[in-house]
């Protein structure tokens, strides 16, 4: 059985988790303690991920990071969701590298500092990084314009990346999507409606935090 290490907060280890669960794998949670500072910790980067980062997936005595590689190995293990042929396979991967560097770095960040960090978020700093969100939200939302999914016309691995942090209650980044981006609420929506969604702060270990700023 796969065993997931992360968070309920962690946008990235929600991404493993809704893969998971819609390829109707089963698999098994280990809590990190991100907030308290487990991944800075030395024995932790040394014992389980070097990068300091959740998620980690075990897959027996194979051992995974990085969201984007986990994800791609997931669909090439078990057939489903990486593209239908060769090119839609570099354009799932065109997309995960966007949301790694953009889409979900951006608002990951802005998320983060407005709901979790331990100081008032700089006004500055945030007026950028919603700047650069609204950047490459546009761009999505553009692309999901006539098309009912990121790449071809059913869910890939790009879909459950792009969307993963989306599904975080309002209240953690004052981040309004509906009223702004329709292509993407109505994707969403559709990913959402799939078997096997599940609510990140019901799938994933860890409690609930109220937003701090």
């Amino acid at each position: 059985m796969y065993r997931l290490h992360g968070f309920c907060q962690s946008g990235n280890t929600y991404k493993v988790a809704l893969t998971l669960r819609l390829l109707e794998q089963p698999f098994e949670t280990v809590f990190v303690d991100y907030m308290s500072g487990a991944t800075r910790a030395a024995g932790w980067r040394e014992q389980t991920n070097e990068m300091g980062e959740a998620p980690v997936l075990d897959d027996g005595e194979r051992r995974l990071t990085q969201s984007g590689v986990i994800l791609t190995y997931l669909a090439e293990k078990h057939g489903r969701f990486g593209g239908a042929d060769a090119d839609a396979r570099r354009e799932v991967l065109r997309w995960l590298f966007f949301d790694n560097h953009k889409f979900t770095s951006f608002f990951a960040t802005y998320r983060f500092m407005k709901a979790f960090g331990p100081t008032a978020p700089d006004p500055a700093v945030m007026a950028f990084l919603r700047g650069r969100i609204d950047g490459a939200f546009a761009i999505v939302d553009k692309h999901l314009a006539g098309r009912r999914y990121m790449v071809g016309d059913a869910p890939t691995v790009a879909d459950f990346s792009l969307c993963g942090y989306l599904y975080f209650p309002l209240d953690e980044s004052g981040y309004e999507i509906a009223g702004r981006y329709p292509n993407i609420d109505a994707w969403r929506g559709r990913i959402r409606a799939m078997e096997g969604w599940v609510d990140p702060y019901d799938v994933l270990p860890g409690n609930r935090i109220a937003p701090k700023w």
